[in-house]
Parts: structure tokens; sequence; C-alpha cells
């Protein structure tokens, strides 16, 4: 029987991309009532962009675009859109709605659940905690303190020392492949795909390498496999 189940946060837990998204936008349209002079489409296609070169952790997105647009950082307009980012955010962060009853009987069935998570350590508990799932969590394992990113084989064992658990007893749950579940089946864990679908060419190297794992389209299947 499986003893440790580990879980990926964002898109996993809850909505990322979908509240980033929206978060984001009402930033740049408060930047742009201010005086940043674009479009609102222009300017979130340029924040995407910044964001992609810099990373999703990366601080000061704000203060790259207003260089990127004016030759200079705007610490009002940065000012404007960090507070309305984070306001936006906060106010639309939760899980998925099956998520805290997931949980909830996973706990009960006795399993030791923990996170393993591309990330800085406070982020991701303070995403934890606004989610309310902080106490859910014997081990909440991080890149930040790893020193390496999922897939790298170290975080995981990392994850599964401190947790005390075997990887031939410990599954792993997220919502990217490469990251998530490659890197959980390198060490031997179990994986299970969420929130996401195999495209052809992952398909056909799990075929190839003869790899098992489960693929769900809600967290709440997890009961009928757990």
């Amino acid at each position: 029987m499986l003893k440790a189940v580990f879980f990926d946060i964002d898109d996993t837990l809850y909505d990322t991309s979908g509240f980033a998204r929206l978060a984001r936008k009402a930033a740049l349209n408060v930047m742009i009532d201010a005086g940043l002079p674009l479009a609102s489409n222009k300017a979130y296609t340029l924040l995407r962009q910044i964001i992609k070169e810099k990373g999703s952790n990366y601080d000061k997105h704000f203060n790259v675009l207003t260089r990127e647009v004016f030759g200079q950082e705007k610490p009002l307009l940065i000012a404007l859109g960090m507070i309305t980012y984070h306001n936006v955010k906060f106010a639309l962060l939760r899980p998925f709605p099956k998520t805290p009853s997931t949980l909830i009987n996973l706990k009960k069935k006795g399993y030791h659940l923990g996170v393993i998570s591309n990330g800085l350590t406070i982020k991701q508990w303070e995403k934890l905690i606004r989610l309310g799932l902080h106490h859910f969590f014997d081990e909440v394992v991080t890149s930040d303190e790893a020193g390496v990113e999922k897939p790298d084989e170290r975080i995981f064992q990392l994850a599964l020392s401190r947790m005390g658990c075997r990887a031939g007893k410990s599954v792993m749950v997220g919502n990217k492949f490469s990251e998530d579940i490659l890197g959980a089946v390198n060490v031997g864990m179990s994986a299970i795909l969420v929130n996401s679908e195999l495209t052809e060419s992952e398909k056909e190297y799990i075929k190839k390498e003869g790899i098992e794992i489960e693929v769900i389209s809600n967290i709440k299947d997890l009961g009928a496999i757990l």
C-alpha cells in the first residue's frame, strides 16, 4: 500500500493560470489608466514576454515593463500594478472545488501528504496558507531549499527523505508531464497526471519506455485510485 502522496501546487491544487491572467490584466488596466501608453492587449503581450524571460518567481516584472516602455522605471505605475495584482490575486485565490475534500479523504485513509514544488519557499507556503490547505501537509519541499528544480531527481529524493518514505511506496500528483510525472518516475515513484492531457509525443514516449502512469481530469478522481 502507498504510504505518501506528494502534490504539485500550481494548477494541481488550484487554478493558477486562470487567476493569474485576471490579476495581471487588472493590474495593467490600472497602470494604463495612470499613464502607461499601451493598449491593454499589447501591454499584456509584453508582460507575458517578460514573465517568460524572467520566470514566474521573479518579483520585478512591472519594473521591467516600465523600463521597456519608458526607458526608465516609473515607481508610481509599478506600485499601482503590484498592489492591484496582489489584491485581485488574493481575492480570487481558491482551491479547486474538490481539493479540500480529497485531501481530507486521503488523510482519513492514513496517507502522509506532502508538496514538491518549484518556487520560493515563503511564496509556496503563502499560497497554501491563503488556500487554507497548509495544515494538510506533513512536508513542503521547494526548489528554493533543494537547490534544484523538478524534474531533477534530487528534489524528489529530498522530499522522500524528509517524509521518511520509500519511492516505491509514494506517488506524485501534478499537472506537468516533464516536471512532475517524469521526475517522479525517474526516482521510482508512481505518478498521476491531473488537469492536463498527454500530447501525442508524450504518449509515444510512455509506450516506448514502458512507463505506467494514471491520467485523471479532476483531483476528486484520486479517491478511485488511491
